[in-house]
């Protein structure tokens, strides 16, 4: 990487990104900040936890066509497992906005 923040195009060819459709989304007990949700990728669901729970309803987020890392190391939250991430705006002074596909695709459709 370059001082500038810079990568190569092949570093970035290494990031899985696929479009995702919310099953299911719950609060995780204990936590003001993180929602765990299932997400429809094609070929199997995962689930991820996600830091979005002061800024969204469970309800609201079933349907949605979401943009998921897919190829992330799966990791332990609050003792939920987390098989992914997925992708949202990080402004710190206003909610997060989803990153989401304009007309609906199959779930797992790949972004290149």
């Amino acid at each position: 990487m370059s001082k500038s923040g810079e990568i190569e195009i092949e570093e970035f060819s290494k990031v899985d990104l696929r479009v995702g459709v919310v099953k299911k989304a719950e609060r995780v007990p204990g936590s003001k900040k993180l929602m765990k949700l299932v997400v429809d990728l094609g070929i199997e669901e995962r689930q991820l936890v996600a830091g979005i729970a002061e800024w969204y309803n469970p309800e609201e987020l079933v349907g949605k066509h979401v943009v998921v890392v897919a190829n992330l190391k799966p990791k332990r939250i609050m003792g939920h497992l987390s098989q992914g991430m997925v992708l949202a705006t990080c402004d710190e002074h206003s909610k997060p906005v989803l990153v989401t596909v304009s007309e609906p695709v199959n779930p797992g459709a790949k972004i290149c």
